[in-house]
């Protein structure tokens, strides 16, 4: 465990049970959501690619626009 999650473990451990379980909570969350993420991910590995080669062809054929994050 690094120093940093050392730390910050020490600091939870100081805050009341409640609130250490709404912590532990969000951490176990954000765990699953990762693992979620990821398992998405390298399932699409094939269709990102070939959207990613549309795109590019669609910008080189002049389909695109330049964003204006003033438009937003």
């Amino acid at each position: 465990m690094t120093h940093l999650l050392e730390q910050a473990f020490s600091e939870a451990a100081r805050l009341p049970d409640v609130e250490q379980n709404i912590l532990a909570r969000w951490l176990l969350l954000e765990f699953a959501s990762e693992k979620r993420w990821d398992e998405m991910l390298a399932g699409s590995e094939d269709l990102l690619s070939e959207l990613a080669d549309e795109a590019l062809a669609e910008h080189k054929q002049g389909k695109t626009k330049l964003l204006d994050l003033n438009k937003l």
